[in-house]
C-alpha cells in the first residue's frame, strides 16, 4: 500500500531558454491553491500530498500535473480545471477526461 492515498506532483519548472515551461503559466500558484483546498478536504497526514516537481518533461503540453499511484496526467488552464480535478479525481476517483494528457 502506498504511503499516501494519492500524491499529486505539479510541474513548476521555469526554463531559462524561452521554451515553454509550466511556471510561465503560474504553476506554483496553482499548486498552492490545490494544496490549500486539499488540506481542508483531506484531513489526516497520509490522505493526500501535493508537491512541486522539477521538470516533468511535458511542459509543451502544460501546465501539467500527475497523480500517483494512478499515474494519471492532467493539463489545466484555470481554477475551474483544478476544481474539477479535485472534485472528480481526488474526491470521487473519476477521471476528468477533457483534461487528460495522452500517454505518448
Amino acid at each position: 500500500m502506498p504511503y499516501y492515498q494519492q500524491h499529486v506532483f505539479f510541474c513548476t519548472n521555469l526554463r531559462d531558454n524561452n521554451r515553454q515551461s509550466c511556471q510561465q503559466c503560474d504553476a506554483q500558484a496553482a499548486r498552492d491553491y490545490v494544496k490549500q483546498r486539499c488540506k481542508t478536504l483531506f484531513p489526516g497526514p497520509q490522505a493526500i500530498r501535493i508537491n512541486s516537481a522539477g521538470c516533468l518533461n511535458r511542459c509543451q503540453l502544460g501546465p501539467v500535473l500527475v497523480i500517483y499511484p494512478q499515474g494519471i496526467w492532467y493539463r489545466y488552464t484555470n481554477q475551474q480545471d483544478l476544481d474539477d480535478i479535485i472534485e472528480q479525481q481526488l474526491l470521487q476517483g473519476k477521471t476528468v477526461e477533457r483534461l487528460l494528457l495522452p500517454n505518448v
